[in-house]
């Protein structure tokens, strides 16, 4: 009997697996909102599920691509390929999800993107492998990589937001045409008055959120998930968060509201689940990509260390006239500065005859030399610098670690707002919640990793792990 009640246990699954990622969330937003979060979101998942209030980023750098793919994958950017929201692959500098080989469907957008870059398997993945491709495994949010990415190279579908036309595309990756749900879905959409108003900047406004959540709940009743005999996989993530962000920081109404908005989501995705599959046979998990920088001048003005890093005219300039006095330079050897990382145009370097590697010492040198940056090393040098080897070629050739507070600011940073990508707690400390199926209630301050994320589901399921997974189950939430 004994070995029976043990059979049985070892192949009972949820019915679905729900991924929820919220970009750019702090930890301890969990915290700073929690009286005002509402009883049956965030709150739900808090008082009824298990914390991991010490969850970290490992590996660098901390921005949305890496830390999707690295959630579900269970490994660092060396393994799963995925090393920014933008690397170069053969010279050519690709977004994370770009693929010149297949088309969008459901707009007449010629960008399209699939996870033709994804080198490792993710838990949808091995969820499919494990029943035979029977389970369905649907990625939704208004990123492509978002959507993409959690969701794997197998995945049944992922949809994401064509901002140009306020519609839900994807592409010939995993489909020919969009099924009829979501065409009456998108039908809908363009009758949204609201969406109509903020166009292209939806993403700036909780709007996002909103439709994100319908969306799931959608492709949710649309797919049938949780219903059939092998358990289904819907990963969700939120965006807005982090274009707002970026543009307002981590203080203020807009940042306020963003989260307290989410919050509502987060408890129509559930009341969703409890109707569709039923309160107990669904498994839950909440976490974020990275984390966010204060903005600079906040902190100046509280008389806390922090500032905007302006590459172009912090470093780039001066130590360029330098390097090419040095070297005989007569070309820019320098290609791009992605994320921190320095990428060498390695042609021009050949065709000027200079020693790579007395090059590469020089722009380290230049970098520690410069103010506000902190460490900076050759990633061929990596297993003997402070930060362990965990990166491979798509990284770039030299990476660079700014003080305490300081961020690169350019693109995704205004005046008012804030990014990300540091080792630093504000960066690296994630919320992860688990709720649901088998998930007592409890929390823990033992550290755990973001890549501990994807072995963690795959043992509570009795599937195997991915492919590249190098973290480790969280036996509390297992138990």
């Amino acid at each position: 009997m004994a070995d029976s009640q043990a059979q049985t246990t070892f192949n009972e699954r949820p019915k679905l697996v729900v991924g929820i990622v919220v970009d750019q969330m702090r930890w301890d937003y969990l915290g700073r909102y929690y009286d005002k979060y509402q009883e049956d979101g965030l709150k739900r998942l808090m008082n009824q599920g298990y914390s991991c209030n010490n969850c970290l980023i490992n590996y660098l750098p901390t921005v949305t691509a890496i830390g999707h793919t690295s959630a579900y994958t269970g490994t660092t950017p060396a393994f799963h390929g995925i090393c920014g929201n933008a690397f170069y692959i053969n010279g050519v500098k690709r977004s994370s999800c770009e693929d010149p080989n297949v088309q969008t469907v459901g707009t007449n957008k010629k960008e399209a993107s699939s996870p033709v870059n994804l080198l490792a398997s993710t838990i949808g993945d091995q969820l499919r492998l494990h029943t035979d491709f029977k389970s369905k495994v649907i990625g939704v949010s208004y990123k492509d990589r978002a959507a993409i990415l959690p969701a794997g190279r197998s995945a049944s579908a992922a949809y994401w937001i064509d901002t140009k036309n306020g519609q839900f595309i994807t592409s010939t990756w995993y489909m020919q045409e969009l099924p009829k749900w979501a065409k009456d879905f998108n039908a809908q959409l363009k009758k949204n008055k609201e969406l109509q108003k903020v166009g292209k900047d939806v993403g700036l406004y909780p709007l996002c959120g909103h439709i994100t959540a319908d969306m799931a709940i959608a492709a949710l009743k649309g797919e049938q998930l949780g219903k059939g005999e092998e358990t289904d996989m819907l990963c969700v993530s939120f965006s807005q968060t982090d274009v707002i962000g970026h543009e307002w920081g981590t203080r203020g109404e807009r940042t306020d509201e963003a989260y307290l908005e989410l919050d509502k989501d987060i408890a129509k995705l559930l009341k969703a689940f409890d109707e569709q599959v039923g309160e107990g046979n669904y498994l839950v998990f909440l976490t974020a990509d990275h984390g966010a920088a204060h903005n600079f001048k906040f902190m100046e003005d509280h008389k806390l260390n922090g500032g905007a890093f302006k590459w172009d005219e912090v470093f780039s300039v001066d130590a360029a006239k330098r390097l090419a006095a040095k070297f005989h330079l007569t070309k820019n050897v320098i290609k791009d500065c992605l994320d921190y990382r320095i990428v060498l145009d390695k042609e021009a370097i050949r065709e000027q005859g200079v020693d790579e590697q007395a090059l590469r010492d020089a722009i380290v040198e230049e970098l520690l030399n410069t103010p506000h940056i902190a460490f900076a090393f050759d990633f061929k040098k990596a297993a003997t610098a402070p930060v362990p080897e965990m990166l491979n070629d798509r990284s770039g050739d030299i990476i660079f670690m700014l003080e305490p507070g300081w961020y690169g600011f350019g693109k995704w940073s205004s005046p008012i707002g804030t990014t990300h990508g540091e080792w630093n707690p504000y960066d690296a400390h994630i919320p992860l919640l688990f709720y649901g199926w088998k998930v007592k209630h409890g929390e823990t301050s033992r550290e755990v990793h973001i890549t501990d994320i994807a072995p963690t589901v795959c043992q509570k399921m009795h599937i195997q792990q991915p492919n590249a997974c190098v973290g480790e189950a969280i036996t509390e939430v297992i138990e």
